[in-house]
């Protein structure tokens, strides 16, 4: 497959209705699945079909871990404007396990969720297991977090997993290294993932889904480049980026972002997986990438940690304690609507479960929004412009201590 930059012309940027669109199993049947409609520089807004509905890009992934995305229930995630959610392959695995959620109709009906979903290939989570984990050309035994119990996970047994769950995207089975690594270990790994990539794509039968690939390489542009090269030989309807936000120095992914992602293949949705900060996701979205999950909008909303259009703030300082004003005079989120700072300042101090959940309605409500506005600003042409606007409004975030 070519990896071509995008700097090749792209046709079709009107944006407007669906309804001359084939139905979308039809799209996905044809292998129909992504098209960029807009480009700004090397930003793309596009569109990628699956067989439970159509994604708008760029687009950020809530993370629903065990089938849920903490503290919201799914009726609250559409009206934030959720488009997809992330499933963790391991966890659900271990427990309630792929064949129970097989049998009651897979993890759409299972959770209740009619929208797209994408499973992780539980590559992540064994590799983190450290010294509960045993690797091999094979695959990974490892030991549960949960019991202690002895399981293998090979790229047939994720493939296997992912099926049996139902998932619209599947990730194929890679090894994600830690930071630091050496040449010598990166340049095994990296082999070791595209070996794997190319069993997974042997396993993976069910033809309502997409297998995405994942490109690892460490830190460095030459394994990076040469990890893409390998990845993208094997012809599959996405690739990701895999490997970053692992501990690194942040500034090292956005060096790097700019020169990998504009050689991804352009017919093709590019995901970066696991990341991660509003800033983070910019500055990916200008260099090309179409899609992102990570936890931190939901994980740091339970610790008092706010997204708002003027940077971070926390809402347990003390200069809240009487403020009558909402988490953000710009946002129109269900929190920012109905609560002052004052009270969600008071629930997040008295430990109240709501504090919990209206921070995280917010936090995701601001990422879709975030997004959503990267989506119009391709669209119309003001993407520079809109950028620009956003990392100067976010590089004023407050102190997070009292």
């Amino acid at each position: 497959m070519s990896l071509e930059t995008n700097s090749a012309t792209v046709s079709g940027t009107n944006t407007g209705s669906n309804s001359h669109m084939l139905p979308i199993n039809d799209l996905v049947q044809k292998g129909e699945h992504f098209k960029v409609k807009a480009t700004a520089g090397n930003a793309r807004r596009g569109e990628l079909h699956t067989a439970h509905g159509s994604i708008q890009t760029p687009v950020f992934m809530a993370v629903g871990t065990k089938a849920t995305v903490k503290a919201m229930s799914n009726e609250e995630l559409v009206e934030c404007g959720t488009q997809i959610l992330l499933g963790n392959t391991y966890h659900l695995h271990l427990r309630p396990g792929e064949k129970l959620i097989q049998k009651m109709g897979g993890l759409h009906k299972f959770m209740n969720w009619n929208k797209p979903i994408l499973t992780d290939s539980g590559g992540f989570q064994v590799f983190s297991l450290s010294g509960l984990r045993t690797m091999s050309e094979k695959g990974v035994e490892f030991r549960s977090h949960l019991d202690g119990g002895k399981y293998f996970i090979s790229p047939e047994k994720s493939m296997e997993i992912q099926m049996d769950l139902g998932s619209d995207i599947i990730m194929a089975f890679d090894e994600c290294l830690g930071y630091p690594a050496t040449d010598e270990q990166i340049i095994k790994s990296m082999d070791l993932t595209h070996r794997w990539l190319k069993r997974s794509k042997e396993a993976m039968t069910r033809k309502e889904s997409m297998l995405f690939g994942i490109v690892q390489g460490g830190l460095s542009l030459p394994h990076r480049m040469r990890s893409l090269e390998q990845v993208a030989s094997v012809d599959l309807p996405g690739y990701a980026l895999g490997g970053f936000s692992i501990g690194e120095p942040i500034h090292l992914m956005h060096e790097l972002l700019p020169e990998i992602a504009p050689r991804m293949p352009v017919d093709k949705p590019r995901y970066l997986m696991g990341v991660g900060t509003p800033t983070d996701l910019l500055i990916a979205v200008n260099a090309g990438v179409d899609m992102f999950d990570c936890v931190m909008p939901t994980r740091v909303a339970r610790n008092g940690t706010i997204y708002t259009w003027t940077g971070k703030v926390s809402i347990k300082r003390n200069e809240y304690k009487d403020d009558p004003s909402p988490l953000d005079p710009e946002c129109d989120c269900y929190t920012c609507k109905n609560y002052t700072k004052a009270y969600l300042r008071h629930l997040f101090l008295s430990g109240e479960i709501l504090g919990s959940r209206l921070n995280t309605i917010h936090n995701i409500y601001f990422y879709m929004k975030l997004m959503e506005r990267a989506r119009t600003a391709i669209e119309n042409g003001t993407w520079d412009e809109y950028f620009q606007d956003c990392m100067t409004r976010f590089s004023k975030t407050r102190t997070l201590t009292e």
